[in-house]
């Protein structure tokens, strides 16, 4: 498929999606977040690939956020048909049966840290900065970090980013947990690649199962979550991959995983 504001390379297992609008700051619009749902299905549907990475064009940006220039004059009508195009693309990234890694090279402002946030994995570049400034336009966050703020770091800091908007260095986002890492903007590319590889290097099945019940059980009571993850645990014993990383660990050597 050929796409008009994204970059897309498939390289050993990897699915690399790369937002290619450098001279807008890679900012989201209708047309980049249908782009980016469809190359994500085009993801799920490929068995050859195993891993994602998503990143951004040039040195100043990840994804600066949505396309202002496109809302500021739009009516509620007009909005709730854009967020609702805009939810059904995080939503993609989100359930994707496989993982995501966000390669962080710049600015992820609104939308486009709420789309880092609905990556499993976020490598960032220690020149990067995080925030939803939203507050400071008179609106609010509307692709999913107001709750997933609350989930991952508490009400009261989550309150604090959204009620103010301050924008916040990759250190800061790190000291949080709302990234894996921070590593210099030169081996940003390397670090995600790597940490796909070695996923690469894990059964697919059993990925698709722990990232099924940990995005499921995240909304559950514990005991429910508990209840699901016996199931998950129990449907692992149905797979060729379950005998043979047994085996393997049992014979000292590598599994050979056949991701079925």
């Amino acid at each position: 498929m050929a796409f008009k504001t994204l970059l897309y390379e498939k390289k050993d297992g990897i699915g690399i999606i790369t937002v290619n609008r450098p001279q807008v700051l890679n900012i989201l619009d209708v047309e980049v977040f249908t782009e980016l749902y469809h190359a994500f299905q085009m993801i799920e549907d490929d068995p050859d690939v195993r891993v994602a990475i998503l990143t951004g064009t040039g040195e100043k940006a990840f994804i600066a956020g949505v396309d202002i220039n496109y809302m500021h004059n739009k009516n509620s009508v007009d909005i709730e048909h854009f967020i609702a195009v805009a939810r059904r693309t995080g939503d993609r990234i989100y359930t994707l049966s496989k993982p995501v890694i966000a390669a962080v090279n710049g600015l992820a402002l609104g939308g486009g840290w709420e789309m880092a946030m609905a990556c499993d994995l976020i490598i960032a570049a220690s020149d990067a900065r995080f925030g939803n400034p939203e507050i400071t336009l008179g609106i609010v966050p509307g692709g999913g970090n107001m709750q997933r703020l609350c989930r991952e770091i508490g009400m009261y800091r989550a309150r604090e980013l959204i009620f103010t908007g301050d924008i916040i260095n990759a250190d800061e986002v790190l000291a949080m947990g709302l990234v894996n890492k921070v590593v210099p903007r030169d081996q940003l590319m390397t670090e995600a690649t790597e940490l796909a590889q070695k996923l690469i290097g894990r059964g697919a099945v059993a990925l698709a199962y722990a990232k099924k019940a940990m995005n499921s059980g995240a909304g559950m009571s514990l005991m429910s979550a508990l209840d699901s993850d016996e199931c998950f645990f129990a449907r692992c014993f149905a797979t060729e991959d379950q005998k043979e990383g047994m085996k393997a660990f049992l014979e000292k050597r590598k599994p050979v995983f056949k991701n079925r």
